[in-house]
């Protein structure tokens, strides 16, 4: 499976963008408002520069308390991002999911984001997979050759 056969299953495709100097409590308020976990931070909303979680923001409330929400966002955002591209295998993105702790991964190709998806979103497409061969398995058995 791929990682473009995930975002066709998706049911919303659009990714929320916010601005570099967008401030960490404006950023709180679009993850809230649209319930997701993450922003993709873009100055131009199409070639990604960071990403910034619910986690960053909790991380840095325990550290500094509330005077982080004054802050722009490129303060506390991960820059190093990890990306896969639409043709990735879903395993491989999951892979590196899991080994670099994180749950959101941007899909980028030729610079521009494309996509986001969701440690979720893969585990249930592998669920889905997995279910599909069983059914396969099962009805090779019954039709006894």
């Amino acid at each position: 499976m791929t990682v473009q056969r995930i975002l066709n299953s998706k049911e919303t495709t659009g990714v929320v963008t916010v601005a570099p100097t967008v401030s960490v409590s404006e950023a709180a308020k679009i993850l809230a408002e649209k319930r997701i976990g993450t922003v993709i931070v873009s100055s131009d909303g199409k070639k990604p520069e960071g990403i910034l979680s619910e986690r960053d923001i909790v991380r840095e409330l325990a550290r500094n308390g509330g005077a982080c929400l004054t802050e722009t966002v490129d303060k506390y955002m991960t820059s190093d991002l990890v990306t896969c591209t639409r043709a990735d295998r879903a395993k491989t993105a999951l892979e590196k999911m899991t080994e670099g702790r994180f749950r959101h991964m941007p899909v980028v190709e030729d610079g521009e984001l494309v996509g986001l998806i969701t440690l979720g979103d893969v585990v249930k497409a592998r669920l889905n997979e997995v279910a599909a061969e069983k059914d396969a398995l099962e009805g090779m058995i019954a039709n006894q050759w």
